[in-house]
């Protein structure tokens, strides 16, 4: 029998279209490929048979979830090699089909059919997410919010770092991970102007990071709201070791039924990616209705490029079935228009796209240089999924198919004064 590694190399450039950019590894141990590029090790024929069965990107991410793909060489060369070919490859089913009309592409899947031998579909891992539609009910984004956020704090612990902080550091040259995220917290109470005695609802508080830095260094009174029960758990302790009770509260709550407002000020940061676009102007209205006039929100968020059609957008296969189930991303401008709609008025856009790949790239370090214990942890299929989601997302900024936004709007007052100073901004 020929070696596998040649026969599938030559099938799947058959079907793609397109050369391989890396080397293949098969798991009879031949290899195909150039020599200089890395490898993408195919452990088994169940590997194939989840290409086969779900074509693109999910079935590439539950082989690799499952480990029956691995790879040798370094991560982000060959995600960005491999990107084109499978990531941002459409996968419609209509597109398979046509496909499958030329005959030697029909010819090159059924040799991979028979490489992959019995055509029995694998039951995808159990790390995936399997629910029906976008509902963003409560009873929906808690469970949402759990299954990304349940983890173990220990995980966490490992991956974040001490700072415990889970969104967009903010970045000086040859700075470290906590120096980013203390300099991100205190950019966001500089935008809020929070003073002493003011009162702050921290959205979507995650371990309490936020909600401690403007209490201990700012003086305000904070409210942290989250769905999530073992961040809430690992907050209230936060709090207590730092001598915050008497300041800071943290409760399980939507912020839907938060009623002892109103607030001088609100902080969202990394939040807003869960609300989903049908509910996105009940959180943008929800918000205001919190605040005093004249209080500001800052909306810190992940937002995605417009597409040409609007209508045909949909969450990215891997993201919504293993990291954030019913998350959706907007383009910065829908986001904008619907604070506005809800009654702010936009002071500040600051775009901080970059600095989002730099901490992805230190959070898969940590995991990395944890991984055993990572994998003790949270198990080795959820270890696998946080390392390809960050290394992804990671590239995706630095290539600009995402960005991350801070947005500083205001419910101005009808005086019309924004309370906002002439220059908000220096810019070098």
């Amino acid at each position: 029998m020929a070696e596998v590694a040649p026969r599938l190399k030559s099938l799947l450039e058959q079907v793609l279209g397109v050369p391989l950019p890396v080397r293949i590894r098969a798991w009879d141990g031949s290899q195909a490929g150039p020599p200089d590029a890395p490898v993408l090790i195919v452990r088994n024929r169940r590997a194939l048979r989840r290409l086969l069965f779900k074509p693109g990107e999910l079935g590439m991410a539950r082989a690799w979830v499952a480990g029956d793909l691995d790879v040798e060489g370094d991560f982000y060369t060959t995600l960005d090699l491999m990107s084109g070919l499978i990531w941002e490859r459409d996968d419609d089913a209509r597109t398979t089909l046509e496909a499958l009309r030329d005959p030697g592409v029909r010819a090159a899947a059924l040799g991979l059919v028979r490489l992959a031998g019995l055509p029995l579909p694998p039951a995808p891992p159990p790390e995936e997410v399997r629910r029906p539609g976008h509902l963003h009910t409560r009873r929906t984004d808690r469970r949402a919010i759990s299954h990304h956020y349940d983890v173990g704090n220990d995980f966490y612990e490992l991956v974040l770092g001490p700072s415990m902080v889970y969104s967009c550091a903010y970045w000086e040259d040859g700075g470290t991970l906590e120096d980013a995220q203390r300099d991100k917290l205190e950019l966001i109470c500089r935008k809020l102007a929070l003073r002493p005695g003011q009162r702050l609802l921290d959205v979507g508080c995650g371990w309490g990071s936020m909600a401690i830095h403007a209490a201990r260094e700012h003086g305000v009174s904070v409210l942290g709201v989250t769905l999530s029960q073992e961040q809430a758990a690992y907050a209230r302790k936060r709090v207590a070791e730092e001598g915050l009770t008497d300041r800071v509260e943290i409760r399980v709550q939507d912020y839907r039924d938060v009623t002892d407002g109103p607030f001088d000020a609100i902080s969202s940061v990394g939040m807003a990616e869960h609300v989903g676009a049908e509910r996105y102007l009940e959180y943008t209205r929800t918000l205001y209705a919190l605040l005093k006039p004249g209080g500001r929100l800052l909306n810190h968020q992940i937002a995605r490029r417009p597409q040409s059609d609007e209508e045909s957008y949909s969450v990215d296969a891997f993201i919504d079935a293993y990291v954030f189930p019913d998350g959706e991303l907007q383009p910065i401008g829908t986001t904008v228009t619907q604070l506005e709609r809800a009654g702010f008025e936009v002071r500040d856009v600051e775009a901080i796209r970059e600095h989002y790949a730099l901490t992805l790239r230190r959070w898969v370090a940590n995991l990395e240089a944890g991984w055993e214990q990572a994998v003790r942890l949270a198990g080795a299929g959820r270890a696998r999924v946080w390392r390809l989601y960050m290394a992804a997302s990671a590239l995706a900024f630095e290539h600009n198919r995402i960005g991350v936004n801070q947005v500083l709007a205001v419910r101005t007052p009808e005086s019309g004064d924004s309370g906002t100073p002439l220059r908000a901004r220096t810019w070098n």
